[in-house]
């Protein structure tokens, strides 16, 4: 599974950053940015919204200080991207990810 980390805020809240496999099915990564008053209640919103085998362990890839950024100034503070972009690709709100695709007609 690809790895995750966090990072401590000085306001007390943390950045949790995790690695999940595509939704898409296409063999790929995207990494999720979520911002939460502590570790356990930003694996808990994850998990709320149906990612329900999601577990950090260790902090092998922390967010970097663009990505806290990114979350921090998101109003929801839940963030992906694909993880192997070649090319620097914007972050998506999460609903974006969780949307269920259109089917053929």
């Amino acid at each position: 599974m690809p790895g995750g980390g966090f990072c401590k805020l000085p306001g007390g809240s943390v950045v949790v950053a995790i690695g999940l496999p595509s939704p898409a099915g296409d063999g790929g990564t995207v990494r999720i940015l979520v911002h939460a008053a502590n570790r356990a209640r930003a694996l808990t919103r994850l998990r709320n919204l149906g990612l329900r085998a999601v577990y950090l362990r260790g902090n092998a890839e922390p967010p970097t200080p663009d990505e806290v950024t990114a979350v921090l100034h998101h109003p929801d503070g839940l963030l992906w991207r694909t993880h192997e972009a070649v090319a620097p690709e914007p972050w998506h709100p999460i609903r974006a990810l969780l949307r269920p695709s259109p089917g053929p007609r």
